[in-house]
């Protein structure tokens, strides 16, 4: 077969184009020629022969501005290739007609770098000692994010955004402390503060709050600061973030709860109860999360060696705390674990409210449905009665003599006792189910 030469980008396309059972490929090329174009056609039905298992394999090519080799007209035809000439742009379909066993397909090992090459990367934002911005919305490897911080792979599973269902959790290290907490992740030194982004989070508002209030914190300095140095002022900015986040979604809960709660008390009706549902998974699901805050921050109060591993700059000038020595983070830790276990609580004692309510409004429903099944007893027993009264009237009426129609009074005596059948039946019927009903 002879040998054409195309243009580079296209050989690389080829080279790494996926295999698939039908698959297409698509090139837009804007300067093709038509020789050009028919050696590529031929190149790609030989490729298509070793990479597809199928019997029909399609290549589309978009090539402006090219026309049939006659000059004009709508359609043009060449050996194995078909094109359409529309507005200027003619698409070129190239067809192959070859089954090649499954066995002959190769697969590029390259088809997947892609996705891979994009999950070891984390894009993050860099402040300084000073606040300022070092670096915005970089993407790092996570092995250079290892070396340079003097962490483990495992360690940052915790703060990768692409980790589903991930819990809280504040990790010590010899140079850094992580922070996975509600909707920040960050990487805390003596010097540098690293925030990574958070896939899929739609909290945009109180990351934007979060960010200037970390920059001011970390302005400032000496009386100002409090006397914390910058490791303590950035994580105290985080848990100001945290806390501030749980209180507002609380307060949401609060009001929208609180109205349905009551609109429960005057009526129950169906729309209620769906909401009921959805409002109680939803406060389940923050209270799991605050608890899972709360044992995060609780984990690092009981351990001492952690407590005084995070003086990161006490570490840097040379002169790490003792164990014991830790009094200033743990006040730190333990005003916002307070503040976290009040959001709990308020969460908790909120949701046991519903779960109250909803045990109530199951009580009346099952009350009024009990009410329903003693109407609908009441009636059948109504019915058994004059069914009762019914049969001595049916036994007059039959077409015999009795010579008792003839006596004046027969009429009277037998309503009055097909009457007194009914009244009795009923009568019995009810102090039967009046005794069954009665709670001892």
């Amino acid at each position: 077969m002879p040998t054409y030469s195309i243009s580079r980008p296209l050989t690389t396309l080829l080279k790494f184009a996926p295999a698939s059972l039908t698959y297409r490929l698509h090139f837009f090329t804007p300067n093709y020629h038509h020789q050009n174009l028919l050696a590529a056609s031929h190149q790609i039905r030989a490729f298509s022969r070793f990479t597809s298992p199928s019997s029909h394999v399609h290549t589309n090519f978009f090539v402006p501005s090219i026309r049939n080799a006659s000059g004009g007209g709508a359609w043009g035809f060449n050996p194995g290739v078909q094109g359409v000439s529309l507005a200027g742009s003619t698409r070129w379909i190239v067809t192959t007609d070859m089954a090649v066993p499954a066995t002959d397909m190769a697969l590029p090992a390259t088809q997947n770098l892609k996705p891979r090459q994009k999950n070891m990367k984390l894009r993050c934002t860099e402040f300084d000692h000073s606040g300022a911005v070092k670096t915005t919305a970089g993407e790092f490897l996570k092995s250079e994010l290892c070396a340079q911080h003097g962490l483990q792979p495992r360690d940052l599973r915790k703060i990768d955004s692409h980790m589903m269902n991930q819990m809280p959790a504040i990790l010590v290290r010899s140079e850094a402390i992580l922070v996975n907490l509600a909707h920040i992740r960050a990487l805390i030194k003596a010097d540098l503060v690293v925030l990574f982004d958070s896939f899929g989070s739609t909290d945009s508002y109180n990351q934007s709050i979060f960010v200037y209030d970390l920059q001011e914190r970390l302005r400032q300095s000496g009386a100002k600061a409090g006397g914390l140095p910058f490791e303590f002022r950035a994580l105290e900015a985080i848990f100001i973030s945290t806390v501030s986040s749980i209180q507002s979604e609380i307060e949401v809960l609060e009001t929208f709860v609180t109205r349905l709660l009551l609109e429960l008390e005057e009526r129950i009706e169906q729309r209620q109860l769906k909401e009921l549902l959805q409002y109680t998974k939803k406060l389940s699901k923050f209270e799991k999360d605050v608890l899972s805050i709360q044992g995060a921050i609780t984990e690092v109060l009981e351990q001492d060696e952690d407590l005084a591993a995070m003086f990161l700059t006490a570490k840097k000038s040379g002169s790490p705390r003792k164990v014991n020595d830790h009094e200033e983070i743990e006040l730190l830790l333990e005003t916002y674990l307070k503040q976290v276990e009040e959001i709990g609580n308020r969460a908790t004692a909120l949701l046991s409210n519903m779960r109250s309510t909803e045990e109530i409004s199951n009580i009346i429903l099952d009350a009024n449905r009990n009410s329903l099944l003693i109407y609908e007893l009441k009636l059948t027993m109504g019915t058994l009665g004059v069914g009762a009264g019914g049969l001595l009237a049916s036994i007059f009426g039959m077409n015999l003599h009795s010579f008792f129609e003839e006596d004046p009074y027969a009429f009277g005596v037998v309503s009055g006792t097909a009457v007194a059948i009914v009244g009795l039946i009923f009568w019995i019927s009810l102090r039967k189910m009046r005794k069954l009903t009665k709670i001892y």
